[in-house]
């Protein structure tokens, strides 16, 4: 076949492949697989998809005890569920989560990647509780015979060598009630076409190459190994790989430049190499050339291979192979599900066979070393041999076989593990495409008991994973090989590849999830040599990457090995947790064995002397002897500060973990093999120096953090930092750092205490300071503080954290970390999860302790998040001194319990207690014994006597000396609690320093001046307490010098003080008042000049950014803005009905929170999520095509000078030409800068208009003002100036107004005057913004504009900038507010100064135009705007004001009076009101009339009638001058009545009344003050009553309006505007916006995306999805296929969101 067609592999070739194979593998029996007797398959069709199509792939019959095996394809939801879950691997599919019960769980989905994966239901062993599927019940039979075979794998012999299981010794499916009868002949052909097919791809991989490499020469290429029997000089290819580094862009750059494509076939090649996982770029006989472009694309570490076009075919031959051996495993015989993937079970299981004589066989070199290969086995040690498609077909293929039974899952195993160390091999040195990698299959084995148990016994793999983690992180690597066995003696080297490699992290995972097992933890609780062979390897990683303090100069070179070291000890660190946890199934004996081997092998590192290993690691061990106290302790001498420190002790944190189990380490347990204590356990094999020996290491690493943290190692740089941060970081300190305390903790009951605490003192440099000695030769004073300070926080912590030694059970531990967690206050979920430890937020538990210690609440904005809050009963556990928590934090804890207290109990000064260790049984019982140490009460002494010392001779407090009585005063408390006789006795009766005691200083710490007030309830509880047993001595110390009247001396003190003060008081009140008489004339006159002064001084509104000088009328300045681009306004969508119906049962009013039409409850309740999945999924955006374009402005409210505006801009150009190559966040081109305060990016600058004289309103009643208005118009003479600027086509527009007006002149060449000439500058910025966009975006816009070049082109911006923008912030208000408020009150200062800045631009520009005049023009706009809205202006023909006013927007007009004659704004308001209300009208009759629906709601009855009067009046007046308008009103009443039609007046006129009110407010805030007392009237009538507007229903005794109206309408009637398909009139959308309707169950997104996620550019279901909030459009997201080219790629959002 290669020869003949060419080498070319085409669509048919892969047809006619298939056929053949189906052909050869039914024969005669077609009929028993092909629906409808059919007696061949389509062409290019598969037989999975006719049977799918035929619906032959009905419901399965139930069969109990059959697992679902259900495999999941990529984009497929899968569901996890905690509770129920053996471990984080068991999944569920929609399917059979849907049917089981988890109300209350702790239960999350995800996506799938990738294909391959399965559903667990049915598979006993993968729950930990029975999930009672309906469609996979389980059976007892099936139950039993699993618990039977794990147990005889537990009490198994291991095997010497493994033996893997063949196909023959694996039984057929039992109990399967589908089985179909199948001929011995079918059966044969079946399985020998299934034979060949595999057979020939093994020979045709015999040749594939292990890596992608280009041949160096044309004789190297001919030399390489090809299945070509003829091997002749022929065609070759250069085939490009798949890898996870590259992108698309960098590809299709190189096959345009290399190959000479076109960027839309390097497009279609990159796609196929990302989809398939290679593609032949190349083919031809032309060696030179393809070595040539081989070697070229190489260079950027791209895979590339050039192999014979026979071979390359022949691969792609297997690769349809592959997929139809997929195909067979989705396909049935008859009703039989599993016959086909029992033949390719077997098949694959049974040993290769020879064909035409060319493939390897099972005796070749590249499988000498496994036993009994079969198919399987070549094919898994081939797998990185192929590429992505095959490679996941293929693991499809296995995922499905693994779910016909046990055996087969067993066998599969087997397999497996025989080629395990072999995948390891291939995954971490030559694998480029790691995530398809084979080796993650083991997830699928490793997490079954039964599975991992029966590999663990017959295959040693645990020991074979500990030899290939020995010998990768020793770099034994030879040929691309781990070695096995490795060579114990070799070093460790951190800079080694191994350590930067990220691929080992799955390789600690595989060991985690075997150990996790339970079956594997019997064996490893059962069996020391587990813990042996792991207690080698982990001593291999004891005390990498040490640390020694940088003295001299600072580390010139800082690397970052120290991440990888992190990520590698972490790593094996959770795996010695599994470990550990293993042995709470040991007896007492196999626990004390395993301590005893893991402390061997600590002391053959640390304590043995061996000249071959790394001193730095593992210094030679010496002891000194140290005083303290009365006497010599022999102790471990190691100089931190001169010594090289390690963070990692990995066999320290295992034996941590055995001694965890308390329970079994109890004296009672001991007893039965003859031990008494824990201190036997260890010392009956070791020496007291063995063991201190052993505590040392961690010791070393706590006191180094210490200095680390004390400043003592700055000089280390970033790195040490970046270690101490890892080292103590919340989520991963109990891998490490909690650890290295547990130990000491224990020092604490193996060895003599105060042998261990001297140990301390000596490793933190502290024997002298706590011997009465405050200077040292190292510390200076503040970093002597921060040592002592961090030695008593260690101390605090391994005396009283108890939570190991009394084996807390993990939801009491989850409990205390999260109640200490909230115990600062309020957090969010995700801010707690970061406080808590990663191993117990994970846990199952966590969500539901949560809910029991904590109140949720809600978010109550959009931008607030919700957070959790700690129950106030829950606050009687905390411990301030837990020792999770920073001192800050316990400083701020502190405060709170004691203010509760104060508020429960009425105490002034509380006390907080300690509560007791309550330590009742283990080996921990005696920890409080320490309290009885002299050592401690000699440290708790000179705590204190050396902070007060130190006070005395300095004058003041030393640093952290609150923080250091804190501890010491929690310490004495502590001890009380414990051991309050002794500890009494002791603290009475042992003298230190000046024959004091401890209860000596705390006399005196009670009476000293820096001190008392804040410690003296904490010392008076102590001393009382201490005076139960030493009476005599707390009385004959304790100063208590009672005054005569017997009140407190301190209390006395006060008492004085205010006497003092008040005495004082009165002095100075009688000479104010002696004062004020004396000069009482010059106050006046002083009074007199302050206030001249205030009022000539100028307004001040701030300090600019800048300069920080004051903002006023002294230099020009503005707010800093962005105008841009915006479709947010809606139209009413015409042509979809069911917004109609919205509108008739919105609220009325929008100025308060709207009320949500649908339930979301979350989680919703089950029955409720059910329904919600049925329903059919769709997001219900608003139609981008019913959207209104304009501009949209916004501030950030800070401001700025215009000079340093000016000066600020040219910076920024400056630095983009400095820095050319910089991706810079503005845009030169348009404008753009970066705020310098807040970030937000701006375009303009807006001038802010400074106080003048008040704007009062007309006084003058409407119908004497529009009298006066038509007298003044007919006085004035004509004024041809004006009459030339506005719009030729009669709307009465203005020209100066357009943003591209031809006339307009920038300020550069403009004759104003200084003060107008800042204005002007500021307009400049508005008017180069609004052009370029206007230039861009003509094609966006329906209105009539004159053509570019001549005056008033462009968009118009009273109606298209400053309405826009009004509009927009009246909408984002729609659906707040609260009672006694309007939505002009909801207005911000910012946005009210912005709107004062836009129309401030407006009145500018027109003043431009009037230059000379002494009022800028205003009185001829004036006149202009009233000839527009007075209707006897606008008949006849010769005027500007031929279109009719209905055919405009009215608001626009209002905006064009408020910018050239504010004082007419109430008038105004009236006359555009009204024609609103008629423009409505003439809409409403368009839309009802295009709208055939009966099913309304119901809107009762007419309940606006005392605003809007006879409706249906109404409605005809506005029409009757047009017999068709006429008609349509008549139909649209007698279809939606009355009350239907007024609602949708209300609904459609309600946000016009809302901008005026808005623009009112903006322009005079005092003249438009908001009603009172009308809180309980709707918005309609608080607008009206606010801006002085009659109402509709007060029309009939409003002749001048009535007059006004009838011109309009008949105006309008009579125009050609009138007789357009919509009316000329297009209506706002009114109601509140809504964004797209997400499901309330989000995997219903993922369920049939073909149906509901289609992205309509590329016609594809996006791999990553985004979903367009505004109108629901489904985009792709980060993906390849949809890019605009044109503009610097940007991606589909941004393309989406331009349109």
């Amino acid at each position: 076949m290669p020869g003949s067609r060419k080498f070319v592999f085409t669509p048919a070739t892969r047809a006619e492949i298939l056929s053949e194979l189906y052909d050869s593998f039914w024969g005669s029996y077609a009929h028993m697989f092909l629906p409808n007797s059919n007696s061949s398959l389509p062409l290019h069709a598969t037989l999975s998809e006719v049977q799918s199509q035929a619906g032959s792939s009905k419901e399965i019959q139930i069969t109990p005890g059959r697992p679902c095996g259900h495999i999941f394809m990529k984009g497929e939801s899968c569901f996890r569920c905690k509770d129920c879950a053996l471990d984080d691997s068991c999944v569920l599919c929609s399917r059979c989560f849907e049917a089981t019960d988890h109300t209350d769980h702790s239960v999350s989905f995800f996506i799938a990647q990738q294909s391959g994966g399965c559903c667990d239901c049915g598979d006993s062993e993968a729950w930990r509780i029975q999930i009672n599927c309906p469609y996979h019940p389980p059976t007892e039979e099936v139950l039993e015979y699993i618990s039977n075979f794990t147990a005889k794998a537990v009490q198994a012999t291991p095997r010497a060598t493994p033996k893997v299981i063949a196909g023959s010794e694996v039984p057929p499916v039992k109990n399967f009630s589908d089985r179909a009868a199948v001929p011995q002949e079918l059966h044969e052909s079946m399985s020998r076409t299934v034979g060949y097919a595999l057979d020939y791809v093994l020979d045709t991989l015999d040749y594939s190459p292990e890596e992608t490499a280009v041949p160096r020469s044309e004789e190297e290429l001919m030399q390489q190994p090809t299945g070509d029997p003829m091997s002749l000089k022929d065609q070759f290819c250069v085939v490009l790989w798949n890898d996870d580094k590259h992108s698309f862009d960098e590809v299709i750059q190189l096959l345009c430049d290399m190959t000479g494509r076109t960027r839309e076939e390097a497009s279609a090649s990159a796609v196929r190499v990302d989809e398939q996982g290679r593609d032949i770029i190349e083919m031809n006989s032309s060696i030179p050339r393809l070595l040539e472009l081989g070697q070229t694309i190489s260079q950027i570490d791209l895979g590339v291979t050039i192999r014979r076009a026979y071979d390359t075919f022949r691969e792609q031959v297997t690769s349809v192979i592959i997929e139809w051996l997929l195909d067979l495993t989705r396909s049935r015989m008859a009703s039989d599900t599993l016959c086909l993937r029992e033949v390719i079970a077997s098949e694959l299981l049974s040993q290769r066979k020879q064909t035409y004589g060319r493939g390897f066989t099972n005796s070749h070199e590249f499988v000498a070393d496994l036993v009994d290969p079969a198919r399987l086995d070549w094919l898994l040690l081939y797998h990185t041999r192929l590429w992505k498609k095959p490679r996941l077909n293929l693991k499809e293929v296995y995922a499905s076989l693994l779910t016909l039974s046990h055996d087969h899952k067993l066998a599969f195993a087997s397999h497996f593990a025989n080629v395990y160390p072999r995948i390891i091999d291939a995954y971490l040195l030559t694998d480029r495409e790691a995530e398809t990698s084979i080796k993650y299959f083991a997830l699928q084995l490793f997490t079954v008991p039964s599975i991992a148990v029966y590999l663990v016994r017959h295959h040693n793999i645990v020991s074979r994973l500990l030899a290939i983690i020995t010998s990768f992180f020793t770099n034994q690597i030879h040929d691309k090989k781990i070695v096995y066995p490795p060579n114990a003696q070799t070093d460790i080297d951190v800079d080694a590849p191994p350590f930067r490699s990220k691929r080992f992290m799955t390789i600690f995972s595989d060991l985690r999830y075997l150990c996790h097992n339970e079956p594997v933890q019997q064996l490893i609780a059962h069996n020391r040599e587990f813990v042996t062979q792991f207690s080698r390897t982990c001593q291999m990683f004891m005390c990498i990457n040490p640390n020694k303090r940088a003295v001299a100069s600072h580390v010139e070179y800082e690397t970052d090995v120290w991440i990888s070291v992190f990520n590698v000890t972490l790593s094996l660190s959770r795996v010695i947790k599994v470990y550990g946890e293993a042995f709470s199934r040991a007896t007492v004996a196999e626990l004390v064995s395993a301590i005893t081997t893991v402390m061997h092998h600590i002391l053959m590192v640390s304590a043995i002397h061996d000249e071959e290993r790394d001193p730095a690691r593992f210094p030679r061990v010496s002891f000194h002897h140290v005083d303290f106290g009365d006497t010599t302790y022999e102790v471990v001498e190691f100089d931190v500060m001169d010594g090289w420190v390690s963070f990692h002790h990995s066999l320290q944190w295992l034996l941590a973990e055995l001694f965890k189990h308390v329970d079994i380490l109890d004296e009672s347990s001991l007893q039965e093999i003859g031990l008494h204590s824990i201190r036997e356990v260890c010392l009956r094999n070791a020496s007291a120096q063995a063991i201190q020996t052993i505590i040392d290491y961690p010791l070393r690493v706590i006191a180094m953090v210490a200095q680390i943290r004390a400043g003592l190692w700055v000089r280390n740089g970033f790195a040490i930092r970046g270690q101490v941060m890892h080292y103590r970081d919340f989520m991963l300190r109990e891998l490490c750092y909690d650890q290295d305390l547990f130990i000491l903790q224990t020092a604490l009951v193996i060895l003599d205490p105060n042998s261990v605490i001297v140990s301390m003192l000596d490793r933190f440099y502290l024997v002298g300071f706590f011997s009465g000695a405050t200077l040292h030769a190292v510390y200076d004073n503040t970093q002597m503080a921060n040592m002592v300070e961090e030695f008593l926080y260690v101390l605090i912590t391994i005396l009283t954290e108890t939570a190991n030694a009394n084996k807390m059970l993990l939801p009491h531990a989850v409990r205390r970390e999260i109640v200490h967690a909230l115990a600062l206050g309020p957090c969010t979920y995700t801010e707690l999860v970061k406080r808590v430890a990663e191993r117990k937020s994970d846990d199952v538990c966590f969500d539901r302790v949560l809910g029991e210690v904590a109140n949720f609440k809600p978010p109550e904005t959009t931008s607030d998040s919700g957070t959790y809050e700690l129950k106030d009963e829950a606050f009687d556990e905390v411990n301030p001194f837990f020792y999770h928590h920073t001192r800050n934090k316990r400083e701020e804890v502190e405060i709170i319990l004691r203010n509760r207290l104060k508020k429960k109990t009425g105490v002034q000064e509380p006390v907080l207690v300690p509560k007791p260790l309550n330590i009742t049984r283990g080996p921990f019982v005696t920890l409080s014994s320490v309290f009885e140490s002299e050592v401690v009460l000699q440290i708790l002494f000179y705590g204190i006597f050396n902070v007060i010392g130190i006070t005395n001779s300095m004058g003041a407090a030393p640093p952290s000396a609150e923080a250091i009585i804190d501890q010491t005063l929690h310490l004495i408390m502590l001890a009380i609690v414990e051991k309050p006789h002794s500890f009494s006795t002791l603290a009475a009766g042992k003298t230190f320093e000046e024959t004091q005691n401890l209860v000596d200083v705390l006399c005196t710490l009670e009476h000293h001046t820096k001190y008392s007030k804040v410690y003296k309830a904490r010392i008076g509880w102590i001393l009382a307490e201490i005076a139960k047993y030493q009476p005599d001595e707390i009385r004959k110390r304790r100063h208590v010098s009672a005054p005569s009247d017997g009140s407190d001396p301190e209390d006395v003190k006060k008492r004085a003080a205010k006497a003092r003060q008040e005495s004082l008081m009165k002095q100075m009140k009688a000479q104010q008042i002696s004062f004020a008489n004396n000069f009482d004339d010059v106050d006046d006159g002083d009074e007199d000049e302050d206030d001249e002064d205030s009022s000539t001084h100028p307004t001040s509104y701030g300090t600019c950014i800048v300069c920080q000088e004051e903002l006023n009328g002294t230099r020009a300045f503005g707010s800093l803005g962005l105008v841009q681009p915006s479709r947010l306004l809606r139209r009413y969508p015409d042509s979809q009905q069911g917004y109609l119906g919205e509108l008739l049962s919105c609220s009325d009013t929008l100025d308060r929170p709207s009320d949500l039409s649908m339930d979301t409850t979350f989680p919703p309740l089950g029955q409720n999520s059910k329904e919600e999945k049925q329903r059919p999924l769709t997001f219900e955006g608003f139609p981008p095509q019913s959207t209104r374009f304009g501009l949209h402005s916004s501030i950030c409210s800070h401001m700025m000078h215009l000079e340093c505006f000016m000066v600020y801009s040219g910076s920024i150009r400056q630095r983009h030409r400095a820095q050319a190559t910089r991706n810079h966040p503005e845009s030169i081109p348009r404008k753009e800068y970066i705020c310098p305060l807040c970030k937000c990016l701006g375009n303009v600058i807006l001038p802010v208009p400074l106080p003048g004289p008040p704007v009062e309103l007309s006084p003058i009643p409407f119908p004497d003002w529009i009298r006066a208005a038509g007298i003044s118009i007919l006085k004035s003479k004509p004024d041809p100036l004006l009459e030339s600027l506005q719009f030729r086509i009669g709307t009465g527009e203005f020209v100066f107004w357009g943003a591209q007006d031809s006339a307009y002149q920038s300020y550069l060449r403009s004759s104003d005057k200084a003060d107008a000439m800042e204005v002007h500058k500021m307009v400049d910025t508005v008017m180069v913004v609004v052009k370029n966009v206007s230039q861009q975006t003509r094609h966006l816009r329906d209105r009539k504009e004159p053509d570019p070049g001549e005056r008033g082109a462009g968009m118009y911006l009273p109606e298209e900038l400053v309405g826009y923008t009004v509009s927009c912030i009246e909408i984002s208000n729609r659906g707040g507010g609260q009672r006694g408020t309007t939505v002009a009150d909801i207005l911000t200062e910012s946005q009210s100064r912005m709107v004062q800045g836009l129309v401030a631009c407006l009145t500018k520009l027109a003043s431009l135009n009037f230059k000379g005049r002494p009022d800028d023009g205003r009185d001829a706009v004036r006149q202009a705007i009233i000839k527009r809205l007075l209707p006897e202006w606008s008949r006849s023909s010769f005027t500007s004001y031929a279109s009719p006013l209905l055919a405009r927007e009215p608001f626009t007009i209002l905006v064009e009076a408020a910018a050239v004659a504010p004082d007419m704004l109430r008038h105004v308001l009236i006359l555009t009101y009204y024609a609103c209300l008629a423009r409505t009208v003439i809409g409403l009759l368009y839309i009802t009339n295009k709208t055939r629906s009966t099913a309304w709601p119901s809107t009762g009855q007419r309940r606006y009638t005392h605003l809007l009067g006879d409706v249906r009046m109404f409605f005809m007046s506005v029409v009757r001058t047009s017999p068709v308008f006429e008609h349509a009103a008549e139909v649209a009443f007698q279809a939606f009545g009355e009350a239907r039609i007024e609602k949708l007046l209300y609904a459609f006129t309600l946000p016009f009344l809302r901008r005026a009110a808005i623009l009112c407010r903006a322009i005079l805030p005092s003249q438009f003050p908001t009603p009172s007392g009308m809180d309980d009237a709707c918005e309609y009538e608080r607008l009206l009553k606010m801006l002085n507007i009659p109402p509709l229903s007060d029309l009939p005794n409003q002749d001048t309006l009535q007059n006004a109206l009838s011109g309009w309408c008949s105006h309008y009637s009579h125009s050609s505007v009138a007789s357009q398909s919509n009316f000329g009139v297009v209506l706002e959308y009114p109601a509140v916006y809504q964004i797209a309707r997400l499901p309330l169950v989000m995997d219903s997104l993922f369920v049939k995306q073909e149906n509901t996620m289609i992205c309509p550019r590329c016609k594809t279901v996006p791999q990553d999805a985004a979903i367009c909030l505004a109108c629901g459009t489904t985009v792709c997201f980060q993906s390849h296929c949809c890019v605009d080219h044109e503009n610097q790629g940007r991606g589909e959002c941004n393309m989406h969101m331009r349109e």
